[in-house]
């Protein structure tokens, strides 16, 4: 497995971590998986919102923390999905979500608290991680496969 940290950074305001999310979803390309992680209030839902806004997503951005899953229909015939899995109780659980049928329709897949469906969602090809420091966000983001080394060279993230 390709682990590479590509870029590590201090978020300052909510609009840092979007500008963030807005640089990455710029250049994604089809098929990619991020996975979130981060403490409760560490601002992933912030970046996913944010990540979704950028992608096109128009209208109201529905927290996934009681569907688990939400998908977005996007200008270019892909589905942006987001989940967030706090609240499932066993990784077994994730299969009820039917994640085979986005194979192919999807352009990100955004997955919150994926260490609770691990085994049972799509490896990350970048992991991001958010901790919170006061009022500062240290946001990393490590590249898991060589797609997700390509997104980040494409997006002007650099190595730190």
């Amino acid at each position: 497995m390709l682990h590479m940290t590509a870029h590590a950074a201090d978020s300052r305001s909510p609009e840092d971590t979007a500008a963030l999310a807005a640089r990455l979803a710029a250049v994604c390309p089809p098929g990619m998986t991020v996975h979130l992680h981060g403490d409760l209030g560490a601002g992933k839902s912030t970046f996913a919102r944010a990540f979704l806004q950028a992608l096109g997503v128009r209208g109201a951005i529905k927290s996934p923390t009681y569907t688990l899953i939400e998908t977005y229909a996007l200008s270019d015939g892909l589905d942006a999905v987001h989940m967030d899995l706090y609240r499932i109780a066993d990784p077994d659980e994730v299969d009820y979500l039917s994640l085979d049928d986005y194979d192919g329709r999807s352009r990100v897949m955004l997955v919150e608290w994926p260490e609770r469906g691990e085994g049972h969602i799509p490896p990350a090809d970048l992991r991001i991680d958010l901790a919170g420091e006061g009022d500062v966000r240290r946001i990393r983001i490590d590249a898991r496969t060589a797609d997700g080394a390509a997104w980040l060279a494409a997006s002007g993230l650099n190595a730190a």
